[in-house]
């Protein structure tokens, strides 16, 4: 059992920049956040943190915690990611993501590995099924898995991409509607967490959907700014009202996740309707003109960290957090996650001027002190 725990002298930025703070947390929970409070009690662990900063744990939406990969055959097949990688990283909500291969990385395996990260101190919830359409699923169908697993938010599925399975718009359409019903019959909202390749055509297909209807809050297209063209169409979709994450791992044709951001923001795009996610662990592969792949990496979840930091330098810590708390949170409609306030989730880090993690808090518990990791998976040494 966790003690309840007090920290003394937080420079907060929850995400919006309070100052001095001093938060209480107890039973997992932020329990409250004042100039001041004085609390004395038996097992109370009161942490003088100095006037160093403390922010919200950040939230990843894209990571393929059982591993991504495999368009380069057998030996291809990308590693799982490990818990201590979250720590780290100052990840502590995550969603689970599947990939290319729907054939050796199941679905139920990924509900696993999710399940088994959340045991092990983090928060976590998932995609179901892959790139494929018809949609890999743990039931019988998308809409059953979101009405009886509740880890799952969504169903993902490729769209414009070389590897996508190419949906018409019909079929497009009945998967919005079936994780639709089943947002409203569960509370879930429901999402179609979309893989955008390099053709602009996967932004036809969800136009066509939302003109039919079905609203945009629905479509959260990831990957947007590899190609300057699906790029220019996800700043119009969002500007028209819909959500857009950009990758942190890499695969930009501006460069860095950072220079694509401030280039959706210079282009009109509401600050509110940015995400940022890693892909962390998914295949990083190069093609040549002909779609053969001549290069691949593993992707890291480092570069959340590093990409808040940079932000950070001209649009200030309290704008570069929300990208990776508050928005994501919203978007999601995690509503006890992405802010440090009364009944939200204790999940906090304490960063130095470099964004670097010092400590991390898990759901109340200290899963980083002063820079040594306290809080392992099981199998790590």
């Amino acid at each position: 059992m966790q003690n309840p725990m007090l920290l003394k002298n937080c420079d907060l930025w929850a995400p919006e920049h309070l100052g001095r703070r001093d938060v209480f947390v107890a039973g997992g929970k932020v329990v409250a956040v004042e100039p001041e409070l004085s609390i004395d009690f038996p097992g109370l662990e009161t942490i003088d943190m100095k006037g160093a900063k403390v922010v919200p744990g950040l939230i990843d939406q894209h990571i393929h915690v059982t591993g991504g990969g495999g368009e380069g055959g057998w030996q291809s097949r990308c590693p799982e990611l490990v818990f201590s990688e979250l720590v780290r990283a100052g990840v502590t909500t995550f969603l689970g993501v599947s990939g290319t291969d729907s054939m050796s990385r199941s679905i139920e395996n990924l509900l696993a590995k999710v399940r088994g990260l959340a045991a092990e101190g983090a928060s976590g919830w998932m995609w179901t099924s892959n790139y494929a359409y018809p949609p890999t699923t743990i039931t019988r169908d998308v809409k059953t898995d979101l009405f009886a697993i509740p880890e799952v938010l969504g169903v993902k599925i490729a769209l414009g991409d070389h590897r996508s399975s190419w949906p018409t718009k019909e079929e497009l359409l009945r998967l919005a509607s079936e994780v639709r019903i089943a947002g409203m019959l569960t509370g879930k909202v429901g999402f179609v967490h979309v893989h955008l390749g390099d053709h602009p055509t996967a932004f036809d297909l969800m136009e066509a959907c939302i003109a039919t209807g079905i609203p945009a809050k629905h479509f959260r297209p990831t990957h947007t700014g590899r190609h300057p063209e699906v790029f220019r169409r996800a700043c119009e979709f969002a500007k028209a009202g819909g959500i857009i994450d950009i990758t942190t791992g890499g695969g930009n044709y501006l460069g860095t996740a950072a220079e694509t951001l401030r280039a959706a923001l210079a282009a009109g795009v509401p600050a509110e309707r940015i995400t940022l996610s890693s892909d962390g662990h998914g295949s990083m592969p190069r093609f040549n003109d002909a779609g053969e792949m001549v290069g691949l990496a593993v992707g890291l979840i480092n570069c959340n960290k590093e990409t808040i930091g940079e932000l950070a330098k001209d649009l200030g810590l309290e704008a570069a957090l929300r990208f990776m708390t508050t928005n994501v949170a919203q978007a999601l409609n995690l509503t006890e996650k992405g802010a440090i306030v009364p009944g939200a989730d204790a999940d906090l880090l304490v960063v130095d001027d470099a964004f670097e993690p010092q400590w991390v808090f898990m759901r109340g518990r200290i899963a980083m002190r002063e820079g040594e990791l306290l809080m392992k998976g099981t199998f790590e040494d």
